[in-house]
């Protein structure tokens, strides 16, 4: 297998949450339990999710984002000059809607060295070390902020409008690259709902109801990626997770890729494309071809995280040569779909299960890629 991310065998990020830190993060909110308790037990968690993973085969730790309520929000509002505000409404899933939560841009947007992941990331490397697992952190993309954005979320006070933050927005993710890499980071992942919704038509018409010009997006999309990542040390590997939203075992986006494969895998310099292939909902594997050939990796997300129920390892193999009619098996990996639990409340499955397919990821890829 590999050595260099992403691996053969890898993950998305986010974990099931153990019962003992739903647990100390309800105390903590209710004012029961103080910072430094709080904190005492995420680390604890986190090593036991890090010893977990190891001993599952996996050559990649998360921390599961085990310190976070949102695989987004907690990193935006933790963003100068960004505030996550209330709503009178949520994110609507299938059958399910979110915490009312929006974000609100009250001054000009920067990544300060004082942002709390950098914390978070140092103690995720410290607890690897002693696996000698490849640390994996993951943060929201910067199309997300820009997609989300409600109307008027925007202060005229800071910027003349939307798309005058863009500026600022890449800059400031500039910065968080160059204080991740000081930090020790050499795997990051921008996880990303925007480039699925591009996918989807419903999803395109409810943008422009919020005001996005949708002309031209994944053009404009692949330009911001790209001046992110210019100029980033080549011993640090970014990748991207398209996610079509994962909340409760629910889902949002219906879609295959081909509306942006060209601009997403032939155009955006991310070093591997993690792209959900769970169900018929992201069609067929004919996007690939878009990826170029060389060193850039498509892993493929065919075990959900959904459900419990176990897929075949046989049917697993048959769609990775499926895929690889279309690219090179070399360029090809597999993980999960998805995580686990992109937000705290997580999904239908048990813990036994969630492992059971990360076994599955495991077993599958040393078959394949042996």
């Amino acid at each position: 297998m590999t050595q260099r991310p992403p691996f053969r065998a890898d993950i998305v990020g986010s974990f099931l949450r153990p019962s003992a830190l739903a647990d100390a993060r309800a105390r903590h909110a209710e004012g029961l339990l103080d910072d430094e308790g709080l904190r005492a037990i995420e680390d604890a968690e986190i090593a036991a999710l890090v010893r977990s993973e190891h001993e599952n085969g996996l050559q990649v730790a998360s921390d599961g984002e085990f310190r976070r309520s949102w695989w987004h929000f907690d990193f935006f509002g933790m963003l100068d000059g960004v505030d996550i505000v209330e709503l009178d409404h949520g994110i609507q899933f299938q059958g399910v809607q979110t915490k009312p939560r929006g974000i609100r841009v009250n001054a000009p947007i920067a990544f300060s060295d004082a942002h709390p992941f950098l914390a978070h990331y140092r103690a995720l490397q410290e607890t690897a070390a002693a696996t000698g697992a490849t640390p994996k952190f993951t943060i929201p993309a910067p199309t997300v902020l820009d997609f989300r954005l409600e109307p008027d979320a925007v202060d005229a006070a800071a910027y003349d409008g939307r798309e005058a933050i863009v500026d600022d927005l890449v800059q400031a993710y500039r910065d968080a690259l160059d204080a991740f890499y000081a930090a020790g980071a050499r795997y990051l992942q921008f996880d990303d709902t925007a480039w699925a919704y591009l996918c989807s038509e419903v999803e395109l018409a409810k943008a422009r109801e919020r005001g996005i010009e949708t002309d031209g997006i994944a053009e404009r999309y692949a330009t911001m990626l790209n001046r992110i990542l210019e100029g980033k040390p080549d011993d640090l590997v970014v990748t991207t997770h398209v996610c079509r939203g994962n909340f409760r075992s629910t889902w949002i986006s219906s879609g295959g890729y081909e509306p942006v494969a060209e601009q997403l895998l032939g155009n955006t310099a991310y070093d591997g494309f993690f792209l959900e292939y769970d169900s018929d909902r992201a069609g067929g594997f004919e996007p690939l071809r878009f990826l170029p050939t060389g060193e850039q990796v498509a892993v493929l997300g065919l075990v959900t995280t959904k459900t419990g129920e176990l897929e075949d390892p046989d049917a697993v193999r048959r769609r990775i040569d499926e895929a690889a009619a279309f690219a090179p098996l070399e360029q090809l990996a597999l993980s999960p779909q998805c995580g686990f639990a992109s937000t705290e409340e997580g999904n239908a499955l048990t813990e036994a299960e969630q492992w059971a397919k990360i076994r599955l990821v495991v077993d599958t890829a040393a078959s394949v890629w042996s």
